[in-house]
């Protein structure tokens, strides 16, 4: 089963983290992903740009509409994901609490339903 993990949290900006806490923060990150790498269930991961950097689209009416920023006003953002293949939730949940972003924040585990793979559309409920 393939499950999302999403980083919440603050931006370290909004969070005033100093460089010694980046600093590990980016050390901590590299290690869990690489122990999710060679375990065989990482399928794919990112970092996300802080929010000021996003675009918001969205069509009513016919008429896009472009919005810099992120869609809601929260202080906690979606700052990165992991896509990871387990047997089940309680793998998922296993790999979740070792992620460093489950210290300061929190990661919402969000099993995928569909996916596009070799051109196509694949149910995987």
């Amino acid at each position: 089963m393939q499950y999302s993990l999403l980083v919440i949290s603050q931006e370290a900006a909004d969070a005033q983290i100093d460089e010694e806490t980046m600093e590990w923060g980016r050390a901590a990150f590299d290690a869990y992903a690489k122990s999710l790498d060679a375990a065989g269930v990482l399928l794919t991961a990112d970092i996300l740009q802080p929010v000021a950097a996003s675009t918001t689209v969205s069509v009513r009416d016919g008429a896009t509409q472009i919005q810099d920023g992120p869609f809601a006003d929260t202080k906690e953002r979606l700052n990165g994901t992991f896509v990871i293949e387990v047997p089940d939730l309680d793998a998922a949940i296993a790999w979740a609490e070792k992620c460093p972003g489950a210290q300061y924040g929190a990661i919402e585990i969000r099993p995928s339903a569909i996916i596009f793979h070799d051109g196509a559309w694949h149910s995987l409920v």
